[in-house]
């Protein structure tokens, strides 16, 4: 519910603040004297609208989704639409865009002014008569879960059954492709390490005729080891560490000399083209590593392409099993909901007719099989479609929709804004939309602008909006001021005693009203 909502500076209003309660909470008032721009200030507070207001703010008791809205939630959430040079979001002091508030919102709000069918859609009018249906058998409920699970796994089947198929009208393709592939890396039958040996070599060639020359000539220097041996003995000067170096020198020469001379059986051309070989490969796929492995990735395809029909035969034994089951579970399910259909039918006409409306008919039809069965609940009103109907009618009749599906709701189903729904409507038709309305608010937190003394007075909560001057501003009533605003409703400016003694009555009535 919204808890508080306060405005600052929009169009007449210079300043409201409104503490909230739950139920039915009714605005009156003169004609312009700013209910509809309040209601839409409201519905800016959460996106639901844009309007030039400084500030419009709500606070709410909603329970937001952290996770994918990014928001941490408060004891109590904030709403706020602040224009200055632009418009700006917030949720609890965070900035959010328009269309990101009015997601986190519309799980919570509903503004009921235009032809909105969602509360017609199939999944709805579904929930409705199953809820229904549960309370009096409730094996439907297990029916819909085994199905739900079964029909899960069957989409699952039905894509991989697809995919196989579209797979195999180009299977030939796709396996020569495999296995050129494979072919390729193949005949160059690289090995992870391989191209920096060959570098090494190949950098170890270059130069193999200038270090020999280099070596050759440093041999000389052990023509005249014995001479520092015999300077060192004279000297009396330990010789070991000499010895030990010329030996470590001549090792590292000889060394040097045998890997130059493995070279002689190299073919500088063939360690080119192997280089240029790899190269190749390591242009394609980053690395040798990276080659073999794509060659094992196409290996596997390959052997899943042979495997194909194996998979596609187990695949479709598989899925004519699944389809055979959740077809007799859509066919259990569809047995219960047409069994609960007319009372479905007839509970609605009875809010109907209290709202003085003609009989809508009610048909349950068989379609393709979906999440929810293979039924298509189908209403019209005395036989016309909802899309010709009067906006009026279609906005009772939603009423009507939401009365049936209150009747077996648990908690809060959040907040409802209507405006002048009863507008043009008599005495009686009013009455009948705020009883429903009243019925409604057991559930609903429901803001509504109202002319009539019918539905105004069965108002849990009264605000009066008013000029001052030039200035709006509003009032919470209560029950001598409900009375003389009803009054005035009933018959104008000038009040009479039997307007008061009227709107009294309307007042004592509707606390008897469930």
């Amino acid at each position: 519910m919204i808890e508080r909502f306060y405005l600052k500076d929009y169009l007449s209003f210079k300043e409201s603040e409104l503490e909230l309660k739950r139920g039915l909470i009714v605005f009156t008032g003169p004609s312009g004297s700013g209910k509809s721009i309040l209601m839409e200030s409201i519905l800016s507070s959460v996106g639901g609208a844009s309007c030039d207001a400084a500030v419009c703010e709500s606070s709410v008791t909603w329970e937001i989704d952290e996770e994918s809205c990014g928001i941490e939630n408060d004891d109590i959430n904030v709403f706020k639409h602040i224009k200055k040079e632009k418009s700006r979001y917030f949720i609890n002091n965070q900035s959010l865009s328009r269309k990101a508030i009015s997601r986190v919102a519309l799980k919570y709000l509903r503004h009921l002014s235009l032809k909105d069918f969602s509360d017609f859609e199939n999944e709805n009018l579904l929930n409705i008569l199953d809820t229904r249906a549960v309370a009096k058998n409730k094996k439907l409920n297990t029916l819909k879960e085994h199905y739900k699970k079964s029909f899960q796994l069957y989409q699952k089947i039905k894509h991989e059954l697809e995919t196989i198929n579209e797979e195999e009208k180009k299977i030939v393709e796709l396996k020569e492709f495999a296995a050129f592939e494979i072919k390729k890396i193949e005949d160059i039958n690289p090995s992870i390490g391989e191209d920096e040996e060959l570098s090494k070599v190949k950098k170890e060639l270059s130069k193999k005729e200038k270090v020999l020359e280099a070596i050759t000539a440093a041999n000389e220097i052990f023509n005249y080891e014995h001479l520092v041996s015999s300077a060192l003995d004279m000297l009396d000067e330990e010789s070991g560490f000499f010895d030990d170096t010329m030996n470590e020198l001549r090792s590292m020469l000889d060394g040097a000399e045998e890997r130059l001379s493995v070279l002689e059986d190299i073919d500088v051309e063939d360690v080119l083209n192997r280089i240029e070989e790899l190269s190749g490969l390591k242009r394609r796929y980053g690395s040798i590593a990276e080659a073999l492995e794509y060659k094992k990735q196409k290996e596997i395809e390959l052997a899943k392409y042979e495997n194909i029909q194996h998979q596609k035969s187990d695949l479709q034994q598989r899925y004519d099993t699944l389809s055979l089951e959740i077809q007799d579970l859509a066919d259990e399910m569809s047995a219960l909901r047409t069994k609960e259909l007319q009372k479905f039918q007839n509970d609605l006409n009875d809010y109907l007719k209290s709202l003085y409306l003609r009989d809508a008919s009610i048909s349950l039809t068989k379609t393709e099989l979906t999440p929810h069965g293979q039924d298509k609940l189908h209403i019209q009103l005395n036989k016309t479609e909802l899309s010709k109907i009067s906006t009026g009618e279609f906005n009772r009749l939603r009423l009507a929709i939401l009365a049936l599906k209150s009747e077996f709701m648990q908690g809060e189903g959040g907040v409802l804004m209507l405006d002048e729904i009863d507008a043009n409507l008599s005495g009686e038709e009013s009455m009948s939309v705020a009883k429903v309305l009243k019925q409604l608010s057991k559930h609903f937190q429901i803001f509504v602008i109202s002319h009539q003394p019918q539905l105004t007075s069965m108002g849990d909560q009264h605000f009066l909006v008013y000029k001052e001057g030039d200035i709006s501003k509003t009032k919470e009533l209560h029950f001598d001021e409900k009375v003389a605003e009803i009054a005035r409703i009933i018959s104008g400016e000038s009040v009479s005693e039997e307007a008061k003694s009227f709107a009294k009555e309307l007042l004592e009535a509707s606390r008897c009203v469930s």
